[in-house]
């Protein structure tokens, strides 16, 4: 079979798309402070989103040709393996590379230049380097066994009479076939090298990189340590699914005239395993992390009776924000029930998002007029912050709507195609009342009253309120992401009749997409404000006062 390698533009702006939000998002992580604890939460989110970029759930069929009309497709065609197997396998590669790239440049006026020479096996862990040898040994020994197995026709079920309404019915079972095992291993070991020789050049990456001025040598090296191991995790469940795959075609009984539809894949039960023990494997932890019991964090600032009574109102608030976030989503959730074709029913996934969206900043609005009428004062000064919110997730924001704007135009043009009432102006719509909510929410922020004995643009003042955007201009990026998924999800036809292309690719990579946007959403919304957290720690020891009433 012969691979067409057309993609329309606007499929192949997607992933670019996806890769600056993602890229944008780790670098929100250590954009202003680059310190210990902001780089290891930096981190832990690039192995999330790895994570969650490396499913192969859409290929474990791949090389079965379905002989019933109604079940699900798997992909047997050249142009559809490509697809399936691509996607995940270049994700992960590229998600821990961005997060090399997204570390922030040296700014200092000298930089010291180290007179040793990097190299990867300098920083790389031993034993899960090993492990992850051996895994892709069995991978590809798994992946070599299928090459001689034979090709199997597929049994189509019986026609049955024509009805009276014109309409096609079949009866009994069909048998499922398969495509030669030549060809599939040569897309799954093909996609096993690429795996390979992309985890070596990240990790060269990861050697090549410069030092970051903010961290002493030790830090330096157990920082791509810790890359280098989440790098390994990813790729071995990566490789151990690519042999679950083989394992499940490998199976796969001949059509014969006794024939069961359902078998048990041994090698997935070994990806199982593989994938609980990477999970179980510990990831290193920052020297300077791990010596440091002094750290700054939202339950210090609670406990501390110094604490200035406006910092304990903004920190207690955090839980506040995740009781109002989490509660309403569940509870709405589990009462209507989640419909995943948005404008079916009384409630849809759109309807939710923008009610939690909606309920967290009302929430941070009310913590700043609690904030005026127990702690603010009509005669003090408004002060400002110098930089109400980063440059990171101030960019990050506009890509979101940068994002929504694209998705929600290339729904409305899907769906004109289509027969039916449009979903897209209830969205837009839903878009519009929240931002009119998110707008009211800085409004109060900015005109709160503002606290007597926090002088200037660094003040105490001037930190809460920094604090407030940042909440609110997160929850809005993180609103627009989940809506520009759930139009992903939930309007396939649409995006088929926008891109007939997808038919002969295999499987729309939209759904993958959406998925990746829904989980950048949610880490978007629970990111903290730890480093805004250690700037309230200096400059709220302020004498205690009674609360207005």
């Amino acid at each position: 079979m012969t691979v067409s390698f057309y993609l329309p533009p606007l499929l192949l702006l997607a992933p670019v798309i996806g890769a600056l939000l993602v890229y944008l998002f780790l670098r929100v992580q250590v954009w202003s402070s680059p310190d210990s604890t902001s780089v290891e939460s930096h981190g832990l989110w690039v192995g999330i989103i790895g994570w969650m970029a490396s499913s192969l759930q859409g290929a474990m069929s791949a090389g079965i040709i379905r002989a019933n009309p109604g079940a699900s497709n798997a992909p047997f065609t050249s142009e559809a393996l490509l697809s399936a197997l691509s996607w995940p396998v270049a994700a992960v590669l590229l998600v821990h590379a961005l997060g090399q790239w997204s570390y922030p440049a040296p700014k200092a006026p000298r930089r010291y230049a180290e007179l040793a020479v990097r190299r990867i096996r300098d920083f790389l862990p031993r034993k899960l380097a090993w492990t992850t040898g051996l895994i892709f040994a069995y991978a590809a020994a798994a992946i070599a066994s299928i090459a001689s197995l034979p090709a199997f026709t597929p049994v189509l079920p019986a026609p049955a009479p024509p009805s009276p309404m014109g309409t096609t019915t079949y009866t009994g079972q069909g048998q499922d076939g398969r495509i030669a095992g030549s060809e599939l291993a040569g897309w799954l070991g093909g996609a096993l090298l690429v795996l390979a020789a992309g985890t070596w050049l990240v990790l060269l990456l990861m050697a090549r990189r410069r030092q970051l001025e903010t961290l002493d040598s030790d830090d330096n090296k157990s920082l791509r340590a810790i890359a280098a191991s989440r790098l390994l995790r990813t790729v071995s469940t990566i490789a151990a699914g690519l042999a679950a795959i083989a394992g499940n075609y490998a199976t796969l009984p001949a059509p014969g005239a006794v024939w069961q539809s359902s078998w048990f894949n041994v090698l997935g039960l070994v990806n199982v395993a593989v994938l609980l023990v990477m999970w179980w494997w510990r990831v290193p932890k920052l020297p300077s992390l791990a010596a440091s019991k002094n750290a700054v964090s939202g339950r210090s600032l609670r406990t501390d009776p110094a604490t200035h009574g406006a910092v304990k109102l903004t920190v207690s608030l955090g839980a506040g924000l995740g009781i109002a976030g989490a509660l309403p989503l569940l509870t709405l959730g589990m009462w209507f029930g989640f419909n995943p074709k948005q404008g079916q029913g009384p409630l849809t996934p759109a309807i939710i998002i923008s009610v939690t969206a909606t309920l967290i900043l009302l929430a941070v609005a009310a913590g700043e007029l609690l904030i005026a009428r127990n702690y603010g004062d009509p005669e003090a000064p408004l002060h400002w912050p110098r930089q109400a919110v980063s440059k990171g997730l101030f960019y990050f924001a506009l890509a979101s709507a940068a994002v929504f704007l694209v998705t929600i135009v290339m729904t409305g043009m899907g769906e004109v195609l289509l027969v039916g009432p449009p979903t897209w102006p209830s969205t837009l719509l839903l878009m519009v009342g929240v931002g009119l909510v998110g707008a009211a929410s800085i409004l109060a922020t900015r005109r709160r009253r503002g606290l007597p004995e926090a002088p200037g643009e660094d003040s105490l003042d001037a930190a809460l309120r920094a604090i407030a955007m940042y909440r609110i201009v997160r929850t809005l990026a993180a609103f627009l992401l989940a809506q520009s998924a759930l139009m992903l999800l939930g309007n396939a036809e649409a995006w088929a009749a926008l891109f007939p292309a997808f038919d002969r690719l295999g499987p729309s990579p939209a759904p993958i997409i959406g998925a990746i946007l829904l989980a950048t959403s949610v880490a978007v919304a629970v990111t903290p404000v730890r480093s805004l957290f250690r700037n309230l720690s200096r400059r709220s020891a302020f004498p205690q006062e009674t609360p207005t009433p």
